[in-house]
């Protein structure tokens, strides 16, 4: 791939928000660079990477300036050297330029310091430790990112062991990061992931599914997964997610593709887990400590789809919870018209029963539900007759 040799324009620098921030930190001068995702992903023609800023200034300094400018500064990881910008249009990560003195699997002790291949040493791959000058777009690279960029090679600087040590969560970045961007995974980062595989066990498991949240939301990480499953890195912490599950995986991918609809890393996940087993699914919405919503679709999702059609599974459990369980069964057009599909309101109510005879108690209750069973099986009728004619069919109902 031809890479440009000037990064491209950023239209937030040209804003007037933009335009202060560059000025307070003496960008032209480079005291302050883009760095990053912000670089890696212009260079590809990618959109959306947040605004990450390196700079010589310390934090406080930082701060200082930017609030001059007209600028809020919130000191969101000080203690890191990170400062959070905030102007009309923009959000940008303004860190000081910092060496690793000490790393302890997710938190490390640094020094600020002034050397840009310092800071550059202690991040993640070389793809990631690429710098650029704004408004110019003169590139700075001290590992070799450009080649690897270029290339579709996802490396880790320096020893990877060492990297992992530093930072338990690079193993699963790496993943991630080579399944967006590389050709095909280097060995000696696979190798050292696969070494310490077992660092995974003391990342907190937010942050585990953070990272799998990403990897399964990418267009097509399935390949990658195979990877990762065969290597036993998920072994630590997700054991349950199983290789005889990705055809599985991939027929729902090709739904999703088929029905025009966006991925959702909780129906993915489900397709890897083993079908109808709920208390599975619940265990590990668990351990990764999901939100209750995010748990009820993972375990809604791999219960069985059911036979066809799927109105009443949809009135019971919900249209997303059917279109879940469809797409993982490869049923894009059964899914299709319940795609958006809002559960209505029935069309009557226990007054409606009383009206017909039925007298006040437990059994208007159980008359109504016989209504909205019939109600349902009849597609959701919501003209006079059709209503009236259920109604008194449930009304005269046998106990």
């Amino acid at each position: 791939m031809n890479l440009p040799e000037f990064l491209p324009a950023q239209a937030w620098a040209n804003t007037q928000a933009g335009q202060a921030l560059l000025g307070a930190l003496d960008v032209a001068a480079g005291e302050t660079r883009l760095v990053g995702g912000a670089v890696r992903d212009a260079l590809l023609g990618l959109d959306g990477a947040d605004i990450d800023l390196a700079t010589r200034f310390a934090p406080d300094v930082v701060m200082k300036r930017v609030r001059a400018a007209g600028l809020k500064a919130v000191p969101t990881g000080i203690a890191h050297g990170t400062v959070t910008v905030v102007g009309e249009g923009i959000v940008a990560e303004v860190t000081t330029l910092r060496r690793d003195v000490q790393s302890f699997g997710r938190r490390a002790q640094v020094a600020f310091t002034d050397d840009w291949r310092e800071d550059a040493a202690r991040r993640d791959f070389t793809v990631n430790a690429l710098y650029a000058d704004l408004p110019g777009g003169g590139l700075h690279d001290y590992w070799g990112g450009l080649a690897d960029l270029a290339a579709g090679k996802v490396r880790f600087i320096g020893d990877p062991l060492q990297r992992i040590a530093e930072d338990h969560l690079r193993i699963l970045r790496f993943f991630r990061f080579s399944a967006r961007f590389a050709a095909v995974v280097d060995g000696d980062g696979l190798a050292a992931c696969t070494a310490r595989a077992n660092d995974l066990m003391a990342l907190s498991r937010e942050r585990i599914a953070m990272e799998l949240r990403l990897l399964l939301c990418l267009p097509d990480p399935a390949a990658t997964l195979e990877l990762m499953i065969g290597a036993g890195i998920f072994r630590p912490v997700l054991p349950e997610l199983d290789a005889a599950r990705l055809p599985v995986l991939t027929r729902a991918i090709a739904a999703e593709v088929q029905a025009g609809i966006a991925p959702a890393w909780e129906r993915r996940l489900a397709a890897l887990l083993p079908a109808d087993e709920t208390r599975t699914a619940a265990d590990i919405a668990a351990r990764l400590k999901l939100s209750n919503v995010q748990r009820i679709r993972l375990v809604a999702a791999v219960q069985p789809a059911g036979p066809h059609p799927q109105w009443d599974a949809a009135y019971r459990d919900g249209a997303q919870a059917v279109v879940d369980r469809l797409l993982i069964a490869g049923n894009a057009a059964a899914a299709a018209p319940l795609i958006g599909w809002q559960r209505p309101r029935p069309p009557a109510s226990g007054k409606d029963i009383i009206a017909r005879g039925v007298a006040p108690g437990p059994e208007v209750a159980k008359r109504l539900g016989v209504f909205e069973r019939a109600w349902v099986a009849a597609g959701f009728p919501q003209d006079a007759g059709t209503v009236a004619a259920l109604l008194d069919a449930a009304a005269q109902s046998p106990s």
